[in-house]
């Protein structure tokens, strides 16, 4: 297994097109991980990382801003140009796919072919310029106040001027993250938005492991986490991987049959062919609206720490009951909802009867359309309470074993479901370039499912 991995990623190479894909998509990568290291204009980085590393020495990173720094790769933590990352623009693309779905003359704009994608796709745009000014605004308030730092004084001259610099600054720095992945998509492999969310996530790497080798060595003042501790934790990440890629590969296929019918001298159809339900249809979607909607009271009571929300967002922070169950409804019910938006059992029995297919012992119709939706009523549910598990396993881990966040991070939760997905449909693409070619894949049977087939 593992040496047909290493062949075929040998044979990646030895193909001009592909090689010339991979290192343009690793160039771009180079270039976003660059732009992490360049601070924003008028914050005193000294005082900002000497917050940060408090904060992390006194919770373990699993505050708001340690997920949201998580996620943009460690830029937030040093409040760089690409702070806000490519956050704004997912949650841009989000909003305009469930609008498209409930606003008719969206929906007839996306059935116009090319026209119509690069109109909403304009739209996106505009919503992530929105987006992205908004919360980079709410940054440089949170920023210009010494309370929320200990006294520290982050800002060297606050006011009106830093604020306007901060949101030009933080807003150009997500739209041209949304570039580069754009190009990525267009000259490289793989979904440009999707890598550099991986890259930054995978970016923290480094530190976890520092993290956790200070944990388990005495010399350093650790010695708190035991070597079987560790084994049991490195046995979670196995099982969520495995688990994790079984349910983004899983899929319910309904067999689907086509009346033979004859037109002129030409015979069509007779064969038969199935429709494949995923189990996980929302993927990561689900926990980007959940904690989008949970973490809104803390990240608005971190700005006005004296605020009324502070004791709501207390009452619904980790580590109390409350959050965990509001977290785990979110997600079921974030799961059905963009289930129910992208998948229309009444469209699909319409097409199947249009085109003279029908599942067997299912009359066409109505009753097919039943059926379907009994069918992903059931497996959605699966998949949904599956990423709930994945969601809490960080604070599971962290409660159980008393390591940091940005450990935990790494066992489980939103950093390893986004991270399995996007390597899967990066290699199914790479896969599909070396058969085309004639040359073999990364499997000697079978072949590799993205999380969109």
């Amino acid at each position: 297994m593992i040496s047909q991995f290493v062949k075929g990623f040998a044979n990646c190479f030895k193909i001009v097109e592909l090689r010339n894909k991979i290192l343009f998509t690793i160039g771009i990568i180079a270039v976003y991980r660059i732009g992490c290291y360049i601070p924003t204009p008028g914050i005193n980085g000294a005082a900002l990382n000497e917050f940060f590393q408090r904060m992390n020495s006194t919770n373990g990173g699993g505050n708001v801003f340690g997920i949201m720094n998580m996620f943009s790769g460690g830029a937030l933590g040093k409040m760089t140009i690409f702070s806000l990352g490519v956050m704004p623009y997912i949650s841009s693309s989000i909003i305009m796919q469930l609008l498209t779905a409930v606003i008719p003359s969206l929906e007839k704009l996306s059935k116009e072919g090319q026209a119509g994608y690069k109109k909403i796709n304009q739209f996106t745009r505009y919503g992530t310029v929105g987006l992205g000014a908004i919360q980079s605004f709410f940054i440089a308030l949170w920023l210009e106040s010494p309370s929320t730092f200990g006294g520290l004084q982050i800002v060297n001259d606050p006011g009106w001027g830093f604020r306007l610099t901060t949101m030009v600054t933080l807003t150009t720095g997500t739209l041209f993250l949304m570039w580069l992945g754009e190009r990525i998509q267009e000259r490289g492999i793989g979904n440009g938005t999707s890598l550099i969310i991986t890259a930054g996530i995978l970016a923290s790497a480094p530190t976890a492991f520092h993290y956790l080798k200070l944990l388990l060595s005495p010399s350093s003042g650790g010695g708190q986490l035991q070597p079987m501790a560790l084994v049991v934790m490195v046995f979670f990440l196995i099982s969520v991987i495995l688990g994790t890629t079984l349910i983004s590969q899983g899929q319910r296929r309904i067999p689907v049959q086509y009346a033979r019918r004859t037109v002129g001298t030409q015979t069509y159809g007779g064969q038969g062919t199935f429709i494949p339900l995923k189990v996980d249809t929302a993927g990561i979607i689900a926990i980007i609206f959940a904690q989008s909607i949970i973490l809104f009271p803390a990240t608005i009571a971190s700005f006005f720490p004296n605020g009324p929300l502070q004791h709501f967002a207390s009452w619904i922070s980790r580590g109390h009951a409350a959050y965990y169950s509001i977290y785990a409804i979110l997600i079921v019910f974030f799961c059905y909802f963009y289930t129910a938006i992208v998948f229309n059992p009444v469209d699909v029995a319409e097409n199947l009867k249009k085109h003279g297919g029908f599942v067997p012992g299912v009359r066409p119709g109505k009753e097919t359309a039943d059926y379907l939706d009994y069918v992903l009523t059931r497996i959605t549910l699966v998949g949904s309470l599956f990423i709930c598990i994945i969601a809490v396993m960080p604070d599971a881990i962290m409660a159980s074993f008393k390591v940091p966040y940005l450990v935990a991070s790494f066992f489980g939760g939103t950093g390893v479901l986004i991270t399995v997905g996007v390597m899967l449909d990066t290699m199914k693409q790479i896969e599909s370039h070396l058969q085309m070619h004639h040359y073999e894949g990364f499997m000697k049977t079978g072949h590799l499912r993205g999380r969109s087939t």
